[in-house]
C-alpha cells in the first residue's frame, strides 16, 4: 500500500491523504486549506490527482479542514461513496452548506472591492447546490461496525472524543497475501471532556498515522482555565464591556455555552445577554442534541434528568442577518459567540471590526489559530489588522485560553500512543505545524524505539 500525503503535512489545515491499495484509490479526508489568500485558492481549487480516479472517501470528522473540499471533489468527477459516522454525516451536511453560503457572500464582497480597482470578480469554490449534491454521496455507519470500502480494505470507526461523531479510522488491509492494521488517528480528543466520551483504545495497530496539532505544547489545567475564563469575562462585563468569543461552530461553541451555563447556574456569572451568532452554530447545536449516544455519562444524565445543556433564559441563538446586524447597536454588556474560531470567515469578522477598537472589550480565543489567519495575527499582537481588506486599530484586550481545545496536548497524545495495542512498525506524523510535528516525532521515537517515525513533506509517498 502507498500513502500519498497531499495535505496537512507540517501544517494543520487541508487534510488530504490518498491511499493506493489492491489497484484501488482510497482518499482519507478532503479538507479545506487555510492560509495566505492566493495559496489558499490555488490549493483548494486544484487537486494533485484526478478526482475521477478515486474509488471511495473515508472521513474522520466534520471540521472543514477535514471535509470542507468534498463538494469540489465531487464537482470534479468523484462519484463514489463518502464513509463516515452518523454524527459526522449530520454535522458535515450543515457545515458544507454553510461553507458554500459564506464563500458566496465573501466572493460578492471581494468582487465589489476588486471591481473598484478594475479587476475581474472572484468565484466561490462551490455553490450550496454542489454542497447538497456531495452530501448525497455520504454513507454513514455506527462506531465499531466493520465495513468493506474497497477490495481488501475494511474500515471501522472508533470514537476519537474530539467533536460529535469524530472517529479514529481503523483500516484492516489484505494485500498481496499479507494482512495488517493501519490506524489513522483523525483528530484526537483530550479525554475527560465536558460533553463527549473519551477516545477509544485501538488494538493490534501495525501502522499509525497521527495528528500532532499540540505535539510539543501543554494545555493549561482545565480547572485553572475555567477560573481564568470566569475572571476575564466577569471583569469585562463589570467594566461595561463586551466579550467577543471567536469559536468553531462545531465542538467549541457547544463547550463554551455549556461552561457559561454551569457558571450561570452556580451564580458566578451575571445574567447578561449571551448571543450565539452563527447559523451554523445554531444548527450544529441542534445536531448535538440529536446524538446523545456521543455524550459522556454526566452530560447524558444532565440532558435526560435536568435541562438542555446548551440552552438558558438569557441565551439567544441567531440565524438571521438582520438580527445579527442589530448586535452592532448593543451598548450594554453582553457576550457574543460567533464563528469562525480562527476569525477567517463568517460573522465573527464583523463583530471584531466593530469591537476591537474599544479598550473596554475583550476578545477571547478558545481554540487553535493556524499561522497567517486573522486570529493568529490578533494573538501575536499585530496592530492594526486587516479586516475585509481595511486596516483596523486594535485597542481591546486580546486573550487566549487553550484548555478548551478539542485537541490532545503533548502529554495526552503520548498517553494515547502508549495505550495503543500492537507492535507498531511505522508512524507518520501529520496535522501539526512543523515544530510541533518534529518535536512529537522525537517523542514517538523514544516511546516506540523499534518503529520507523517519519514526518512527511507535502507530496511525499510512504510505502506500507
Amino acid at each position: 500500500m502507498k500513502v500519498h500525503f497531499f495535505g496537512a503535512t507540517r501544517t494543520t489545515t487541508g487534510s488530504l491523504y490518498l491511499l493506493e491499495v489492491n489497484g484501488h484509490r482510497l482518499l482519507l479526508e478532503c479538507g479545506l486549506f487555510q492560509g495566505r489568500r492566493g495559496e489558499t485558492m490555488e490549493r483548494n481549487r486544484h487537486f494533485p490527482f484526478d478526482p475521477r480516479g478515486v474509488d471511495a472517501v473515508v472521513l474522520s470528522h466534520a471540521h472543514l479542514d477535514h471535509c470542507g473540499n468534498l463538494p469540489n471533489l465531487c464537482n470534479q468527477g468523484f462519484e463514489g461513496s463518502i464513509f463516515c459516522t452518523f454524527g459526522t454525516r449530520d454535522l458535515a451536511s450543515i457545515m458544507l452548506q454553510d461553507s458554500a453560503v459564506v464563500q458566496a457572500a465573501d466572493a460578492v464582497f471581494v468582487s465589489k472591492k476588486r471591481a473598484k480597482r478594475g479587476l475581474p470578480p472572484v468565484e466561490p469554490l462551490y455553490t450550496a447546490t454542489e454542497a447538497e449534491k456531495a452530501v448525497r454521496q455520504f454513507v454513514a455507519i455506527n462506531y465499531d461496525r466493520p465495513l468493506t470500502v474497497v477490495d481488501g480494505v475494511t474500515v471501522t470507526f472508533r470514537d476519537a472524543g474530539h467533536i460529535l461523531g469524530s472517529a479514529q479510522v481503523v483500516l484492516d488491509v489484505r494485500e498481496n497475501g499479507r494482512s495488517f492494521r493501519y490506524l489513522f488517528s483523525g483528530d484526537v480528543g483530550r479525554g475527560n471532556d465536558d460533553i463527549l466520551r473519551d477516545p477509544d483504545v485501538v488494538e493490534g495497530v501495525d501502522f499509525l498515522q497521527i495528528e500532532s496539532t499540540y505535539g510539543a505544547r501543554e494545555h493549561s489545567v482545565k480547572t485553572n482555565a475555567e477560573e481564568e475564563v470566569c475572571r476575564l469575562v466577569c471583569g469585562t462585563l463589570e467594566a461595561s464591556g463586551k466579550v467577543i468569543i471567536p469559536a468553531f461552530s462545531v465542538g467549541r461553541t457547544q463547550q463554551v455555552v455549556y461552561t457559561l451555563h454551569q457558571f450561570t447556574n452556580a451564580g458566578r456569572l451575571p445574567r447578561v445577554p449571551i448571543f450565539v451568532d452563527s447559523p451554523l452554530s445554531v444548527n450544529a447545536t441542534e445536531v448535538y442534541r440529536l446524538h446523545p449516544e456521543c455524550f459522556n455519562d454526566e452530560t447524558y444524565a444532565f440532558l435526560r434528568e435536568k435541562a438542555n445543556p446548551f440552552g438558558m433564559e438569557n441565551l439567544t441563538y441567531i440565524r438571521e442577518v438582520a438580527h445579527s446586524m442589530k448586535l452592532n447597536d448593543l451598548t450594554e454588556p453582553a457576550i457574543i459567540i460567533s464563528a469562525s474560531g480562527m476569525a477567517e470567515g463568517g460573522r465573527i469578522r464583523h463583530h471584531l471590526k466593530n469591537n476591537v477598537g474599544d479598550p473596554k472589550n475583550l476578545v477571547l480565543f478558545v481554540g487553535y489559530c493556524a499561522e497567517h489567519t486573522l486570529g493568529a495575527q490578533l494573538l501575536a499582537g499585530r496592530n492594526p489588522v486587516n479586516i475585509f481588506g481595511e486596516p483596523v486599530t486594535v485597542r481591546a484586550q486580546i486573550a487566549s485560553i487553550d484548555a478548551f481545545s478539542g485537541h490532545a496536548d503533548k502529554h495526552e497524545l503520548r498517553r494515547y500512543v502508549e495505550k495503543l495495542d500492537g507492535d507498531i512498525r511505522q508512524i507518520a506524523v501529520i496535522h501539526g505545524e512543523e515544530a510541533q510535528c518534529l518535536a512529537f516525532a522525537e517523542t514517538l521515537q523514544t516511546l516506540r524505539p523499534h518503529a520507523q517515525v517519519v514526518v512527511p513533506q507535502l507530496g511525499d509517498t510512504l510505502s506500507v
